[in-house]
């Protein structure tokens, strides 16, 4: 007989079966499920409007996080 608590410690008991019968998994291995995959994801980037963005920089670690978005806020008021 299987002892529970060595299959309970094996890491691909653990980890590797779920990830074999998770169904989303399931759509990117299938070979023939990955073109319509790509065509929805193109489709997706289509509808964006990549032409108007703004690179929008974060807080550096030594920064405060609320006072530097306190700051981007005043810019953009000031710009308007």
């Amino acid at each position: 007989m299987f002892n529970l608590k060595l299959l309970q410690k094996n890491k691909t008991v653990k980890y590797g079966i779920p990830m074999l019968l998770d169904p989303s998994l399931e759509a990117k291995v299938n070979i023939q499920r990955q073109p319509v995959i790509l065509e929805e994801e193109y489709e997706k980037l289509k509808e964006m409007n990549l032409d108007e963005w703004k690179n929008i920089r974060g807080p550096r670690p030594w920064e405060d996080s609320r006072e530097y978005q306190e700051q981007q806020r005043r810019k953009l008021s000031n710009k308007d």
